[in-house]
């Protein structure tokens, strides 16, 4: 069930990607996508707070600042590229935040230097250039760039996080506070440009991006708390699959073979880093020498989130299960949010 509830959500995260191309293509800006995600995650998370009493009051403004400009940025960026770029070429580029964790653990991670995360940085750079092939032999190449940038703030976002989990901030105020600033960033363009007439399909498609992205964020809170959260982790690499999927059939791109073989080295290099931290946060927590090999995961296990392409994808601890719902309310970028955010856009 676990991995049904992952697959699920890869494929509302894969189908909110379609939606924001769509919505771009018939006339819909930016600001429009932007405000569309944080919406549904704001009114679901305030009516759950007010019901449920819980104060709102943030614990340090000094890291939400800092984790709202990186996740923020990533996606408006995220956005861009995939209003700008082949659906799956974006998301792959979306996808790319464990990547940028892996080589900043090897220049600045002390004795986190090891031949698993250089292999990751490697395959992951040369699924990077493979992706990216078309696009720099075209006009595309200040979307792909941007792309890229999506992933690297992405990932600045997810350490961010990090911090606010150690410093005990709950995930779904996170999250709230996230979406509030997501929506925020939208009223500048908003109010210079106006309300532009957009088609009904653009309309139809910005709706889609609210729902689809707050139901691909509930069923993937659901799979990190229902088990194995390197299993959860692994399964989110799907989303390129379905992306790619929905670009062949809604736009006739079929990726060529270098392309398809780039995804496949983006997804092995995010699983490598993955996997290498997920067994280095086990074995710094004594989980191997005590835990039977059977047990089921620990909650401490819930680290792994940190490498989620989407923006809440990323909690540094599980939640209990009465803030589960209130977790998944949010975004990205990726994505959300996280995630893929997100998706992610949006990490």
């Amino acid at each position: 069930m676990q991995s049904l509830w992952m697959l699920l959500a890869s494929v509302m995260f894969a189908g909110m990607g379609a939606c924001v191309k769509i919505a771009s293509d018939h006339g819909a800006s930016l600001a429009h996508v932007v405000l569309f995600r944080g919406i549904p995650s704001v009114l679901l998370l305030f009516i759950w707070t007010r019901y449920t009493h819980r104060s709102l009051a943030p614990t340090s403004w000094r890291l939400h600042i800092w984790r709202n400009i990186s996740g923020i940025c990533s996606m408006w960026l995220g956005f861009y590229a995939i209003s700008h770029l082949p659906l799956s070429t974006a998301i792959s580029l979306n996808y790319t935040a464990p990547l940028f964790i892996a080589g900043w653990m090897l220049g600045w991670g002390g004795t986190q230097r090891d031949p698993i995360r250089i292999a990751a940085v490697a395959l992951g750079f040369l699924g990077v250039l493979a992706v990216l092939r078309p696009s720099l032999e075209h006009e595309h190449l200040l979307a792909a760039a941007l792309g890229l940038g999506a992933g690297a703030m992405s990932a600045v976002a997810m350490m961010q996080i990090r911090q606010l989990g150690r410093v005990g901030e709950p995930e779904w105020r996170t999250v709230f506070i996230f979406s509030c600033f997501v929506c925020l960033s939208s009223v500048p363009q908003l109010a210079i440009q106006g309300v532009n007439d957009i088609s009904p399909s653009a309309w139809a498609a910005l709706v889609g991006i609210g729902v689809l992205g707050l139901v691909g964020q509930l069923a993937m809170t659901r799979a990190f708390g229902l088990g194995s959260a390197l299993l959860t982790a692994a399964l989110q690499y799907t989303t390129i699959i379905f992306a790619a999927l929905l670009g062949m059939a809604i736009w006739g791109t079929v990726p060529d073979i270098i392309a398809w073989a780039g995804m496949a080295l983006i997804i092995s290099s995010g699983l490598l880093s993955i996997w290498r931290t997920y067994s280095e946060d086990r074995v710094l927590r004594g989980d191997v020498a005590m835990a039977p090999e059977n047990t089921p995961p620990s909650p401490d296990d819930a680290p792994l989130q940190a490498l989620a392409p989407d923006e809440a994808r990323v909690a540094n601890e599980r939640v209990a299960p009465d803030e589960n719902l209130a977790e998944g309310a949010g975004d990205m970028p990726g994505r959300a949010a996280s995630l893929p955010a997100g998706q992610g856009a949006g990490a």
